[in-house]
């Protein structure tokens, strides 16, 4: 994902950060402005533009909202290529994967604009302001917030629910979100498995709940729905191969599965997954996981509803 030190590349990028107990341990997001109608970030139409990539499931919340909030016609996005280089994210000249924002050939000359200076990993989504040359926000829960605060289309965080999505949000991301990465990146025996069994333990929840509601909190789609999608639609083609999250697949849970379904086919919401870049992206070469880079062709996955 590369990293800057003060403003400057580092195309030496350290391995994924792990403990001294061979976890994974993901490094915050430090860019965290808000939109708001009277500060430095006021809301306009066509202001703002996001940087994401196909393959990133943070970008694929951002995206989410884009779509079901009815922000297509007012950001504009940028897709970074499916595998990254010894530059990071990095973009073509032209075509699907081009930057029709500032043209930069890579993601990190958009962290290079910011002032002060940023260190920290040049991440996906990036939430980027056109005026101001400045990003707003690289957390993609912000930004998932942020848009629903400003839209009129869906409430995502209804008020009577939101203590019952945040208690969604915190285990869903800790334990299947970022618990899939636990997993993958895991660098001894017993990392990997509290990471897995954790990961499986949140979805046999998930699923026991689903089986007498529709939704995670409510009736209704909310954030916290919307925050799980991305894993759901990466986990049979890419997690449970490449990552060994394997004790169970998605189409294993008749709830679940319904349910992932059921999210896939709601309005715009198939164009944000790309099932083949996924399988490319998460078996590109790499030492530790996938040494010759090959990619499977399988699995074959119907996504229709019954």
């Amino acid at each position: 994902m590369g990293l800057m030190l003060k403003g400057e590349y580092l195309v030496d990028d350290p391995k994924p950060d792990t403990d001294r107990e061979g976890e994974f341990r993901r490094a915050s997001s430090v860019i965290r402005h808000w939109i708001t109608m009277d500060g430095p970030f006021p809301w306009e139409k066509g202001r703002y533009h996001l940087y994401a990539a196909w393959n990133c499931p943070w970008a694929h919340r951002a995206l989410l909202a884009r779509t079901l909030l009815g922000f297509e016609d007012a950001i504009g996005v940028s897709y970074a290529k499916p595998r990254r280089s010894d530059q990071g994210w990095i973009y073509d000249k032209r075509g699907q994967y081009a930057d029709r924002a500032l043209r930069v050939s890579a993601l990190h000359e958009v962290y290079a604009r910011q002032s002060p200076a940023y260190t920290g990993r040049v991440t996906v989504p990036v939430l980027f302001d056109k005026t101001t040359q400045q990003i707003v926000s690289n957390e993609s829960a912000d930004i998932v917030r942020m848009l629903g605060t400003l839209s009129t289309k869906m409430d995502l965080l209804p008020a009577g629910l939101a203590p019952e999505v945040e208690d969604w949000n915190r285990l869903i991301y800790s334990t299947v979100n970022n618990g899939v990465y636990k997993a993958g990146f895991a660098r001894t025996q017993d990392a990997y498995d509290r990471a897995v069994t954790a990961l499986f333990e949140t979805l046999d929840k998930i699923e026991d709940h689903l089986a007498t509601h529709d939704w995670l909190a409510g009736g209704v789609f909310t954030e916290a729905d919307l925050r799980l999608f991305p894993t759901l639609a990466r986990f049979d083609v890419a997690y449970h191969y490449a990552f060994k999250c394997n004790i169970r697949r998605l189409t294993d849970y008749p709830n679940l599965w319904r349910y992932a379904r059921r999210i896939y086919h709601m309005p715009g919401v198939s164009e944000t997954v790309k099932f083949d870049i996924y399988k490319y992206g998460y078996f590109s070469p790499s030492e530790l996981r996938n040494p010759l880079g090959i990619v499977p062709k399988g699995p074959v996955i119907d996504w229709s509803l019954d």
